[in-house]
């Protein structure tokens, strides 16, 4: 498989460096060309230098045979276009990392469903791991078909939850309401502004992006 990514930081070379040692082919896109020629010592990879939120330098990178963009450079503006622009590429699957949470709900309102904040992500783990417990075990749960997926609630979707009439195989798991962990139940209402998480077939995710991208 292929993957692209957007940026030479240690998050990407880490990333790429462990794909490249379980055979899968890496493209790094850099705007810095000294980073390349540093990088291209230690990475067997191709390498574009140019800017990656631009569609001439993304399309270089062979979006149709990519199986993921890895939006992963230091500016969360230039990983949120550049995941703007891959999707609309074609790459069947784009990553956009983001370090102010405040553009998170901006991000799942684009139906930029995987969003990344890496700082909050390794706080939690350590946490956890200070408290016993791994939540890395989360993911071993999510097999076969099963997917996670998040919207962000308007005013029109105000009211009973049943009122969002999901697709089957798809259930509310839990709430976030103004940065609150709640777990619904049948007397909960939505409110606007509130984050929904849900699980859901993965046959459903395009329909979900559509509806929630596109309404309100």
């Amino acid at each position: 498989m292929r993957a692209v990514f957007l940026g030479g930081g240690s998050l990407a070379v880490n990333t790429a460096r462990a794909l490249l040692k379980r055979g899968h082919e890496v493209v790094l896109i850099e705007l810095d060309k000294q980073v390349i020629d540093m990088l291209s010592e230690e990475l067997d990879c191709g390498f574009i230098h140019g800017d990656g939120s631009r569609p001439a330098i993304l399309r270089e990178a062979d979006p149709q045979h990519s199986a993921v963009l890895y939006c992963l450079s230091n500016h969360d503006q230039t990983n949120i276009i550049a995941s703007l622009v891959g999707r609309s590429l074609g790459f069947n699957r784009v990553v956009t990392k983001i370090e102010d949470p405040e553009l998170e709900h901006i991000c799942i309102e684009l139906g930029l469903e995987d969003t990344i904040i890496p700082s909050r992500s390794i706080g939690i783990h350590l946490a956890e791991l200070f408290e016993g417990r791994d939540p890395m075990e989360f993911s071993t749960m999510l097999r076969d078909d099963a997917r996670v997926f998040s919207l962000v609630a308007h005013a029109d979707d105000a009211g009973p939850m049943d009122a969002l009439k999901l697709p089957e195989r798809t259930r509310i798991v839990c709430l976030y309401r103004n940065g609150e962990f709640l777990v619904p139940d049948k007397d909960t209402d939505l409110r606007a502004d509130d984050e929904v998480v849900l699980i859901t077939h993965r046959a459903n995710l395009e329909t979900l992006n559509e509806r929630f991208e596109t309404s309100n």
